[in-house]
């Protein structure tokens, strides 16, 4: 075999290699998403319904290190595994469908921001994008979809008119939570984030 073919079958190795430990680590993820997912809390002042929960930092790590697609797959796998633990009182995984939107649309821009930044800045800034377009496009679903669907299924009084007084604010506080605890796990983390994409890029 000669140099090239050597290379390439080289390459080849560390690709299947590399594919294993992602499966691997967005299982694990996954996980750990799930876990946290469970340790869902109120906030004072807020409705009753409406629970904040860590479980989108595993899903934006995943997103940084294997790609938006990972991202995506935890907040996939953190939901089904919910749901299958918990079920839903709709009998139609409203909550979790509408989890599982919050989740992409905070992850997304977030990932896409500090992929051209890649500084604690830029992740900074990355963060403030994705909670502003979290809230916005969540309160906009709200009013659309997720809430006429509670009201539908569960014979609730239509509940639009808490959209801009508690659900965008609501999703604001969320995402500066996510944010401020994502950020301190993130100085410890930049460099072997920074370095195993280099590496997945390779």
């Amino acid at each position: 075999m000669d140099q090239k073919g050597e290379r390439k079958m080289e390459k080849m190795k560390k690709t299947k290699k590399m594919n294993v430990k992602a499966y691997v680590s967005i299982g694990m993820l996954s996980s750990i998403a799930y876990l946290l997912m469970l340790l869902n809390f109120p906030l004072p002042l807020f409705p009753n319904f409406l629970f904040v929960d860590f479980s989108d930092i595993p899903a934006l790590i995943a997103a940084l290190i294997f790609g938006p697609i990972a991202g995506i797959l935890v907040e996939f796998f953190k939901n089904v595994l919910n749901y299958l633990a918990t079920g839903s009182q709709t009998g139609i995984p409203v909550g979790h469908i509408a989890n599982f939107l919050a989740g992409i649309v905070f992850v997304l821009p977030t990932y896409y921001v500090y992929n051209k930044l890649k500084t604690k800045k830029g992740m900074t800034l990355a963060l403030v994008v994705g909670t502003v377009t979290m809230a916005v496009i969540m309160s906009i679903l709200n009013y659309i979809i997720i809430l006429p669907a509670y009201t539908v299924l569960m014979g609730f009084p239509d509940m639009r008119n808490l959209v801009v007084p508690a659900i965008l604010p609501f999703n604001i506080l969320k995402g500066v939570m996510m944010s401020f605890i994502f950020m301190l796990l993130f100085i410890r983390m930049q460099s072997w984030i920074n370095k195993f994409s280099i590496i997945k890029g390779a």
